[in-house]
């Protein structure tokens, strides 16, 4: 009786008969699966194109709403659109080859590329990207947010752009708007502000034809 009641006072026994588990070591499985899952996104995100799933390689470009492709991807897309319905529905807003910009991406140095990434496991560690914001040297791997300039192609990290305030390019000296200024992998409220943007942009456009059109046809 008192051995029953010294085993119940210290909290050992489980329903099995075994001891009780710890609460880290209930919840330790879950994150580990919950991170894992959650590099696998960034991965996706910002190593793969979005549209072939193949690694990113140059030449890489962004549509409007700030996704990345390989510009070859795009190239075929454009020319077959009969391959794959989901893609299709996916990309629609990608007319033509205007609608994405070549990327001016600034390398890292410390990148090894594969050879780097000896467990064979592309997420088990992210932290290395391929491409750095050439004004701070931030890694575009998805932990910091960057965006890219749509009149000139120059990729930086968002925090750049805040710090050091400018009306021209940190690195080509292209002039630019904040509606130039696209967010790359945003949220689903910088894709709304973006798609905002782009439509507005292309109604622009087309009115600006249409009057183009009308004043040829009067002279």
């Amino acid at each position: 009786r008192g051995r029953r009641g010294s085993a119940a006072r210290r909290g050992t026994m489980g329903c099995d008969g075994g001891t009780i588990p710890k609460r880290h070591e209930l919840v330790k499985g879950p994150r580990k699966v919950e991170k894992v899952d959650k590099n696998a996104e960034l991965v996706a995100q910002w190593y793969y194109c979005t549209l072939s799933q193949e690694e990113l390689r140059r030449p890489i470009v962004a549509c409007e709403l700030g996704r990345l492709y390989n510009k070859d991807a795009i190239i075929e897309f454009l020319l077959d659109k009969s391959s794959d319905k989901s893609l299709v529905q996916a990309a629609s807003y990608i007319r033509s080859i205007k609608n994405v910009t070549e990327l001016n991406l600034a390398d890292n140095p410390a990148w090894k590329g594969d050879k780097g990434n000896t467990k064979g496991d592309k997420y088990d560690d992210i932290q290395c990207a391929r491409f750095i914001c050439p004004v701070v040297g931030l890694e575009m791997n998805g932990r910091h947010r960057f965006c890219f300039l749509r009149n000139c192609g120059c990729v930086f990290s968002e925090r750049a752009l805040k710090e050091i305030k400018t009306e021209v390019c940190h690195r080509c000296g292209v002039p630019f708007q904040e509606e130039d200024v696209i967010t790359l992998n945003g949220n689903k409220e910088d894709v709304e502000v973006l798609k905002k943007r782009m439509e507005e942009r292309r109604l622009k456009s087309k009115v600006g034809k249409k009057s183009k059109k009308c004043k040829a046809a009067e002279s």
